[in-house]
């Protein structure tokens, strides 16, 4: 009888061949975070980025750094744990809420929003909490109206800013085409008011932020004292200012939320689970409701594209004194985050660099330029 003196051998080879595998793997990771770092680095250096950055790969993160200053009158760095204001990466998080009161039965997506907003002006009665959710409604976006510069700076509610908008003409018949709209979020936030009884940073707070340990997000209220929030910066000529007093309460649901790179992390993580709504939930949340150009479109808060032939979900924020963008690449479970609290910068190139490094892809390391130049 042959005695099989091969297996124990293979075992041992199998898990050289892993050790081996996972030591390439952090060899790898490093290198491409030594690229990340140059790149970055380089961007800071010629006046062209602050703030933080977080990237990961496979669910861990590669990469995670805070440049520049987060209050400059005082000094004070900008770190991983700094909170930016994120302006319309809140649509994503709003577009959230509305589907986990979905599964909960207490509204439809193919409900007419007229069913929770009284005195509904009679051109809405088509326009159903789906055509908000994918920027299809036709309602104008109240910040691009004339006046709107002096709405900002000033103390509001949600049914005031509703009001703005309630009687202007739609710019389409609802559902026939995108028209990028504020106004759209901001509605969605006053229907979760509507239907839950409570405030829109309640509902947030308690759906989301809470289950997913996102501690250091949240509502921004200028007035409250907010341990290691960033101030905004922006630039007038030559000459770097602090940004003009924002009332978050005017862009609410559409753009009110603060987080940090590591809670965003969090909230990337979550998609790839079922913790806050089910599997056929977030495919419907990130399924390409509207095209808008060739391998282009939009779903439930969420812009969707190729990058490098790969799926790309993304999002920009953009808000007085801030920027902020998210990559999301699902099959490749890569995220990268780039949060700014100066307005001076270009998120789109850095987060599309990092990736080029992330697929090993050609890129550009930054050049000098003259600041007042770049718009």
């Amino acid at each position: 009888m042959k005695r099989n003196i091969t297996s124990p051998f293979k075992s041992i080879l199998l898990i050289i061949v892993s050790i081996s595998l996972l030591f390439q793997n952090h060899v790898l990771a490093q290198d491409k975070s030594t690229k990340i770092e140059e790149l970055l680095q380089r961007y800071h250096n010629y006046g062209q980025f602050d703030g933080a950055v977080l990237v990961a790969e496979d669910g861990e993160v590669i990469f995670k750094k805070g440049y520049g200053y987060a209050n400059r009158e005082w000094d004070i760095l900008n770190e991983p744990d700094t909170k930016f204001r994120i302006g319309s990466i809140t649509k994503q998080i709003t577009a959230m809420a509305i589907m986990i009161l979905q599964e909960k039965g207490k509204l439809s997506v193919h409900d007419s929003i007229c069913k929770y907003v009284p005195d509904c002006p009679t051109a809405w009665k088509d326009i159903t909490i789906h055509h908000l959710l994918t920027n299809t409604s036709g309602i104008e976006n109240f910040q691009d109206f004339p006046d709107n510069l002096q709405y900002e700076r000033l103390p509001t509610t949600v049914e005031n800013t509703v009001v703005r908008f309630k009687d202007k003409e739609l710019m389409f018949r609802p559902g026939t085409e995108f028209g990028y709209s504020s106004s759209g979020f901001v509605l969605l936030g006053y229907i979760i008011e509507q239907v839950t009884g409570k405030s829109y940073e309640q509902v947030i707070k308690q759906s989301i932020f809470e289950p997913l340990q996102m501690k250091n997000s949240g509502y921004d209220h200028p007035q409250t004292i907010l341990k290691h929030r960033a101030a905004g910066y922006a630039q007038k000529g030559q000459t770097d200012l602090n940004a003009v007093h924002f009332e978050m309460d005017t862009p609410h649901a559409a753009g009110a939320l603060y987080s940090t790179v590591e809670d965003l992390f969090l909230w990337d993580k979550a998609l790839y689970t079922t913790k806050l709504v089910s599997k056929e939930t977030i495919d419907t949340i990130f399924k390409e409701h509207i095209q808008l150009g060739q391998e282009t479109g939009y779903g439930y808060g969420w812009f969707m594209r190729k990058q490098f032939n790969r799926k790309l979900f993304s999002h920009n924020g953009s808000i007085s004194g801030f920027r902020a963008l998210l990559f999301r690449f699902p099959n490749e479970k890569i995220f990268i985050v780039s949060l700014s609290n100066y307005e001076l910068v270009n998120l789109l190139t850095i987060n599309e660099n990092i990736a080029a490094i992330l697929f090993n892809e050609k890129y550009e390391l930054p050049k000098a330029f003259i600041k007042d130049t770049l718009y």
